[in-house]
């Protein structure tokens, strides 16, 4: 009988945005979901419109994996939940909640442009001990002890993403 055989642990990568985005950072999202897919890592978002889209839309598009952390219950459907480039759905039924689990699944975290449920993501990644990456993202004060990268093109967010993975997966 055929069936799923995973040989490693995949590398999972979160993108995370606002569901509304502006053409530039649209385009980057979809540059950087299919180079994360180009690498042979599994993408990470939360499913719905923008950042989200476009970054699943590019991992989908270059044959990657796409997760989805959704908002609402299955029987309970949500407009553009999830997009139409997700692979494999996971409906939580949380709201904004499952915004912990967008920041604790990954092995990394790039966070894009967005808004409050953005920042929640980065702060909840960077306390539960997730490497984030601000792709051309807002500057704040991060305490130290706390791994946060900047990056401002898709070339440099993929550089950290290599040097995170070097350090916390050493081979």
């Amino acid at each position: 009988m055929a069936g799923i055989s995973v040989r490693r642990k995949p590398v999972v990568i979160g993108v995370m945005g606002g569901h509304r985005a502006d053409p530039k950072t649209t385009e980057e999202a979809h540059r950087l979901g299919a180079a994360i897919a180009e690498k042979g890592y599994v993408l990470l978002t939360g499913g719905g419109g923008g950042v989200m889209r476009a970054a699943s839309a590019g991992a989908w598009g270059a044959g990657g994996l796409v997760i989805a952390i959704l908002p609402n219950e299955r029987a309970h459907p949500l407009e553009g939940y999830p997009n139409e480039y997700v692979d494999i759905p996971i409906y939580t039924g949380m709201g904004d909640g499952r915004n912990a689990i967008n920041a604790k699944a990954p092995d990394v975290v790039v966070a894009l442009k967005g808004g409050p449920g953005t920042l929640s993501e980065i702060a909840l990644a960077l306390k539960s001990g997730t490497p984030v990456i601000g792709f051309r993202a807002l500057r704040f004060a991060v305490p130290e002890g706390y791994t946060f990268h900047t990056a401002e093109t898709v070339e440099e967010v993929m550089e950290r993403i290599e040097g995170i993975l070097r350090w916390i997966r050493p081979l």
